[in-house]
């Protein structure tokens, strides 16, 4: 169980602080169960978010470590990217990624998409909109986690990723 200022990843909304544990006095809350309420760090400043602590239907997990958020950025040339000519079962292979939640499943989304838009517009093509999206949403979890890690602004981690992403293409 997580405690009250732990910093957690839930779900889409990425990272989270955990606000209160408890009950809730809403319409829609059961009493019996003990809710989590969560801030997102990234979202807008009034915005909370309810969950139970027994959830089982979406991820909930600590966040990254500045320890892990490093290792993750250091070992970005090593990860692999995932590619599928077919756009349904690219979309699958994304889906089931940001599904688990996890960083480096993102990172590997972000590298892929990024390598891929570069080489598309060389050639004078648009990235598709799906690929937009699953880049997108992976690049917002992926920055924003990292950033809570390392105590730097979003932007900062961007430039990070993408000029390891960016030096390994050239090497």
């Amino acid at each position: 169980m997580f405690q009250v200022n732990d910093l957690v990843v839930f779900g889409s909304h990425g990272i989270c602080e955990v606000k209160e544990i408890g009950n809730l006095c809403m319409f829609a809350a059961d009493d019996e169960r003990t809710y989590y309420t969560l801030k997102p760090l990234y979202e807008d400043h009034q915005s909370a978010v309810y969950t139970p602590v027994d959830n089982l239907k979406t991820t909930i997990r600590p966040a990254a470590t500045r320890e892990e958020a490093m290792n993750l950025i250091d070992h970005i040339p090593s990860i692999e990217t995932i590619w599928a000519m077919d756009e349904r079962e690219r979309e699958g292979i994304f889906k089931d990624i940001m599904l688990k939640c996890e960083c480096t499943g993102w990172m590997q989304i972000v590298k892929t998409l990024y390598l891929k838009k570069k080489k598309r517009l060389a050639e004078g093509k648009k990235n598709t909109a799906k690929d937009d999206f699953y880049f997108n949403k992976a690049e917002d979890l992926l920055y924003g986690e990292l950033a809570a890690a390392l105590e730097v602004d979003k932007e900062g981690i961007k430039d990070m990723v993408i000029s390891r992403v960016y030096s390994e293409e050239v090497n």
